[in-house]
């Protein structure tokens, strides 16, 4: 007769409910955390966690000055005369709808010299827009100002900088160098040019300390109307045109990455 064999029970694995709601809020932490960090690196213009984008070199004598939002039919044609008068260059991210309703405006900015780059078709946040969304507005704008100008459009600036790694792809899949900046200052809400030029001159200096050009965000338009005051804007660049005359050289963002 065999004898029987009992075996013991395994024990059992108590957790006291306070560890369990540490852990748990630990986890809830940590996730916070990193979609924090994510969406921080989202926006930031100087991260490079959902890939490059194109970077001002170390050319400290250069600045690119670039307008965001336009065209607008009262402050784009102001700030041409400006430029005109100081022979500079300059770079416009164009709002895809805006481009469409006022195409003469466009082709005249080309014709003076400037170099017209994609800004999305109505301004959305990229961070949190589908892929076809973003598809469609970069789409969309890219065959908007190619129709108007009849030429390849390289440069394009995700708004508010927000992007994902699609977004990026798709820009570059498109034949689109994305472009940040690495000198802003907050002129789409200041009510007077001391809000913004003192600040533009800081960083383009500390930029010039550092080794490298400036890459300078201003505004010509708005993202929701063209009913807006961008006097203070248009302002800003003027002063800095006569700043830097003499000491700086101001190019367009081909300057920085020839077409190939």
């Amino acid at each position: 007769m065999r004898p029987c064999r009992f075996s013991a029970p395994e024990p059992r694995i108590r957790f006291h409910p306070m560890e369990v709601a540490a852990q748990l809020a630990l986890a809830s932490a940590s996730a916070t955390l990193l979609a924090g960090g994510a969406l921080f690196a989202a926006h930031w213009p100087a991260s490079t966690l959902f890939g490059s984008t194109l970077r001002a070199p170390a050319t400290p004598g250069e600045i690119a000055l670039t307008f965001d939002d336009g065209p607008n039919p009262r402050w784009t044609p102001q700030l041409l005369e400006i430029l005109a008068r100081h022979n500079a260059r300059a770079t416009f991210f164009l709002i895809g709808k805006y481009a469409a309703l006022q195409p003469d405006l466009v082709r005249q900015m080309h014709a003076a010299g400037h170099q017209i780059a994609n800004h999305s078709w109505s301004h959305p946040n990229f961070a949190f827009t589908s892929n076809r969304e973003t598809r469609l507005q970069l789409t969309r704008t890219q065959h908007e100002l190619q129709s108007i100008l009849g030429q390849p459009i390289r440069f394009f600036r995700p708004p508010f900088g927000a992007r994902r790694p699609y977004t990026l792809r798709l820009a570059r899949s498109l034949g689109l160098t994305p472009v940040l900046w690495n000198a802003m200052a907050p002129d789409w809400k200041a009510t007077h040019v001391d809000h913004v030029a003192p600040r533009l001159t800081q960083l383009i200096l500390r930029n010039q300390a550092r080794g490298q050009a400036s890459n300078v965000v201003l505004h010509d338009g708005g993202q929701h109307s063209l009913d807006v005051d961008r006097s203070a804007s248009v302002a800003a660049a003027a002063q800095l045109l006569e700043r830097f005359a003499t000491t700086h050289r101001f190019v367009t963002l081909d300057a920085w990455q020839p077409a190939q």
